[in-house]
């Protein structure tokens, strides 16, 4: 399904014609992602969508723009990275050290090792759930390891709580939130998202009992 490019002038906004909305890629990306995610099935390496297009597999109304990415462990990497340029998918050496970039169709594609800066696991792969994309069934990252890794990557630089906050709800009774919690209790900018979802009603309003007075008042 083709999907149009809006700009502020279609709004009524009156604005210039620099001021473009990102392109939603959805279907390309898509497509990009059952392509890889063919090639990684029959690999036998385990692996799991997380990310973007995660969250649409678990049918959260996000527009795709950007890339679809995919958790592997990094010992898999070369395998992976050897089957995908045997399908044609050109590989990107990017400067990380956590991640191969590559591109097909004119869409990207991430291969990431660590997720937040903690490596990717068997355990944590093991956890995925098996989900319809597009009606092609892939494996995909647990609810609950998807909030932790997006919290877990909150900084000063780059918080973006209006992108997040459709994805917690369409989450939460799915979520252990309090796993989550205890991830990332040494993450501000996800300690401060936690207590605006309990504000906004999201999560329940009272607080756990570590952030009640040391007394034991309330």
């Amino acid at each position: 399904m083709a999907h149009a490019t809006h700009t502020r002038e279609d709004a009524g906004g009156g604005g210039r014609g620099t001021d473009l909305l990102p392109p939603d890629h959805t279907q390309a990306i898509l497509e990009v992602t059952k392509e890889v995610g063919a090639v990684l099935k029959n690999s036998g390496c385990p692996f799991a969508l997380v990310g973007s297009v995660a969250a649409y597999a678990y049918g959260i109304p996000v527009r795709l723009q950007h890339d679809t990415d995919f958790a592997l462990r990094a010992e898999d990497s070369e395998t992976v990275v050897r089957l995908l340029r045997e399908r044609g998918v050109r590989i990107v050496d990017p400067p990380e050290d956590w991640l191969v970039k590559a591109r097909s169709g004119g869409e990207q594609i991430d291969l990431i090792f660590a997720l937040a800066g903690r490596a990717v696991t068997r355990e944590l792969l093991d956890r995925a759930w098996t989900l319809p994309v597009d009606s092609v069934h892939l494996p995909v990252i647990d609810p609950t390891d998807l909030m932790t890794g997006r919290l877990a990557a909150l900084s000063e630089h780059h918080c973006d709580y209006g992108a997040l906050l459709p994805v917690a709800r369409g989450l939460r009774e799915r979520v252990d939130w309090d796993r989550v919690r205890e991830e990332t209790r040494d993450r501000p900018m996800a300690v401060a998202f936690l207590y605006l979802l309990r504000l906004l009603g999201v999560l329940p309003h009272t607080p756990p009992a570590e952030e009640e007075g040391a007394d034991g008042r309330d």
